[in-house]
């Protein structure tokens, strides 16, 4: 390789497993919980509901479990205000969740009732067939926020505790046993010290831990590493960069796009889904093993919104909102061995339950969250909260429809590391044969070790009225981050005018920006996408109510 070349993954620090797992015993003023689930997203809440019926239902009978104490914490400061996603839903899952509902009675937006696929090169587009994968007959738009909310005070119904606003830090261990969890303090400034509003970090002791923090969470990754719990591929992810439009005219159907304005040595597309109430959402899917140093998501789905087909639809509208999140897109051989340990188990998107061709991952998430109850239950009934007894639930996601679906698609992201024009020829033969083409495994690597060739970027100047800047976006995100707490990004070393300039153009946030020949961090500005977690900077919890505060996403 060449000098212009860089190496993320030289660049990026280990995971700090010293600050996330903890072997020290619970404080005497620890909350004692029975089952305590970290994330308060689609997985994170099914799990409580679906454990709290079976609770109720168990008491009902006289059964001799009696009652639990369930709680869901969660770092956002209100429920469903750092959740983010498409969202096209199918509604398969939450039907399970609630036997007594019809899909009318869930808090979707509108159901799909068109959908259209183009090709687009930079000023046109081409109408294709929908892929097989891409169907969305009997699935419904919806808004990730509102469900959340709603599961919420479904979840409240039942008696589980919700905590808003508790980040979580560490993992508290007893040998193999988890224990619990530390969250974040507050309350500190720029230098770690404590302010007159200090409040120390609190302990929650539960016989049973579920990490349901989403894509990327540190407690996951931490856990994974310490077992060591392999896969037959890294877990690789993508950055979705999207936004909430109040339309200037009606949107009758489903718009996704493959080509333009992603490189063709890049994974990704966009989407254009109607939300009901005039209002729609818009966004553009890039895989983080891009191989240009200048890509920027954020850039690109400002050049997206001036094309010929989605410009129409926007002009004389109203941006609502704007958010950005990663995605794993490792699919089936990037799946962990494993779920489940000593006292705890891994649902939803930090387990990597997503389906890149299909475009979800929701119903997967909520399936998972449910498996997940029902294996505690059945531990908490025996006594027994082991590795071997929780497994249950390993046993009834690999049982699955979760599993099946991902292992018929499971080479087709990968397929696409040979550009977009092989890969979609592949992608069609491995549809057409149920995955059986090309045969095999094709081997992936972590997106850090893909090398990036340093190129120059396109200069962009956006309008402020239907293109935004990076500093306007993370306004309309809502972020509401202290200007001095402690920064929650670690920097890696050696860090060059080069790779700042990589992490400038990665993060959609304007967290990085390239200042003469070196880096210049505005960790206020972090909307906890987690990009730089996957390719430079390591992110880490900080204090509660940081972040963004989403509405509509």
């Amino acid at each position: 390789m060449t000098s212009r070349t860089i190496h993320p993954d030289r660049h990026q620090l280990s995971l700090p497993l010293e600050r996330l797992l903890l072997a020290e015993p619970l404080a005497a003023d620890a909350v004692e919980m029975d089952v305590v689930i970290v994330g308060g997203g689609p997985s994170g809440l099914a799990c409580a509901i679906e454990l709290a019926r079976l609770v109720r239902d168990d008491a009902a009978k006289g059964g001799a479990l009696g009652e639990l104490q369930i709680a869901v914490v969660d770092k956002a400061a209100a429920p469903g205000e750092h959740c983010l996603s498409g969202a096209v839903i199918n509604p398969r899952s939450l039907l399970e969740l609630f036997p007594e509902l019809t899909v009318p009675d869930l808090p979707f937006r509108e159901p799909v009732t068109g959908e259209a696929v183009y090709l687009l090169t930079e000023g046109r587009s081409l109408r294709i067939p929908t892929p097989p994968t891409m169907h969305n007959d009997g699935f419904h738009t919806a808004s990730i926020c509102e469900l959340v909310r709603w599961l919420t005070e479904r979840a409240e119904e039942l008696g589980v505790n919700i905590f808003p606003g508790f980040p979580v830090d560490a993992l508290m261990i007893d040998g193999e046993l988890v224990r619990g969890i530390r969250t974040t303090p507050s309350g500190l400034d720029v230098d770690g010290k404590p302010q007159s509003d200090y409040e120390p970090p609190t302990e929650i002791g539960a016989r049973v831990t579920v990490l349901a923090e989403g894509t990327r969470g540190m407690l996951s990754q931490a856990w994974l590493e310490w077992q060591k719990v392999g896969s037959a591929n890294p877990q690789i992810f993508a950055l979705g960069v999207k936004e909430v439009w109040r339309l200037g005219q009606p949107l009758d159907r489903v718009i996704h796009t493959m080509g333009w304005p992603v490189p063709n040595d890049a994974f990704g597309g966009s989407f254009l889904y109607p939300l009901g109430q005039g209002q729609a959402a818009l966004g553009l899917v890039v895989g983080l093993d891009y191989r240009q140093s200048s890509v920027d998501v954020h850039e690109l789905l400002q050049r997206l919104k001036l094309h010929p087909l989605f410009r129409p639809f926007l002009e004389g509208g109203e941006l609502l909102e704007w958010g950005a999140k990663t995605i794993p897109e490792g699919g089936f051989y990037a799946l962990p061995e494993c779920r489940t340990g000593d006292g705890l188990l891994i649902v939803g998107d930090a387990a990597g339950f997503v389906d890149v061709p299909s475009l979800k991952g929701i119903h997967y998430a909520i399936q998972s969250g449910i498996y997940a109850a029902r294996a505690i239950f059945a531990a908490l009934q025996h006594d027994d909260v082991g590795a071997s007894s929780l497994g249950m639930y390993d046993r009834l996601v690999d049982d699955s429809y979760i599993v099946s679906d991902l292992h018929r698609t499971r080479n087709m992201r990968l397929a696409f590391r040979d550009g977009f024009y092989h890969g979609a020829l592949k992608a069609g033969l491995m549809t057409v044969t149920g995955g059986r083409f090309p045969g095999g495994q094709i081997v992936g690597e972590p997106d850090a070790d893909v090398p990036r060739e340093v190129v120059d970027g396109e200069p962009f100047v956006p309008d402020g009225t239907l293109t935004l800047s990076k500093v306007d976006a993370v306004f309309r995100s809502g972020n509401a981050t202290r200007d001095t707490i402690p920064s929650h990004l670690l920097v890696g070393p050696d860090i060059t005018p080069e790779v700042a300039e990589f992490y400038a153009h990665m993060c959609p946030a304007g967290v990085y920006e390239r200042e003469g020949d070196g880096l210049r961090v505005n960790p206020t500005n972090c909307v906890d996408c987690k990009a730089t977690d996957s390719l430079g900077p390591r992110w880490t919890p900080r204090e509660r109510g940081s972040g963004p505060r989403y509405r509509l996403m």
